[in-house]
């Protein structure tokens, strides 16, 4: 028997593994973006620590500037480019081997890519990518777009929040 359009099975290990306000599609939006973005936020500070302590001369990422154009490609463009991008990977690996294979198929293929730009930054950046990929799944049930939105409204407070050294200079 075929599961509903979206519909996360309650056997999955991600599922038993995560909060389960992030499958509560029931809640308002506005509170599960700030406690979601709390879940991706915090988490990846503690990896950013660990892991600049471990490797305190690896590079970190630089954006080419500061200032507040710098500062909008971060929290605007990327949130919306990289959900955008994210999605039908997400989909396909969903299809094809489940919602906990998709999920961290998606967060290692984002660590990967950024791990491109600067080694080090895909080992911090995983773990809010595989909450972005729980969130688009989890509300797909509802509609893609509006998973998708909350997504991009998540990953803009991430960005927005540890970029803000680019406003400032």
């Amino acid at each position: 028997m075929e599961k509903p359009h979206g519909a996360l099975a309650p056997a999955q290990p991600h599922r038993r593994l995560l909060p389960s306000f992030l499958f509560d599609t029931e809640q308002p939006k506005t509170f599960y973006v700030l406690k979601t973005w709390l879940l991706t936020f915090i988490p990846s500070i503690v990896l950013g620590a660990v892991i600049t302590g471990l490797a305190p001369a690896a590079p970190m990422p630089e954006f080419g500037g500061t200032g507040l154009a710098v500062y909008l490609l971060l929290i605007l463009f990327a949130p919306v480019v990289e959900t955008f991008i994210m999605v039908p990977p997400l989909l396909l690996l969903n299809r094809l081997f489940g919602e906990t294979a998709a999920v961290v198929g998606s967060a290692l293929l984002w660590g990967l890519l950024h791990s491109w730009a600067v080694p080090i930054w895909g080992l911090i950046v995983w773990w809010p990518f595989l909450i972005f990929s729980t969130i688009i799944l989890a509300w797909r049930r509802i509609s893609l777009a509006t998973g998708m939105v909350l997504t991009i409204a998540v990953h803009a407070l991430q960005n927005g929040v540890a970029g803000f050294g680019l406003l400032v200079g």
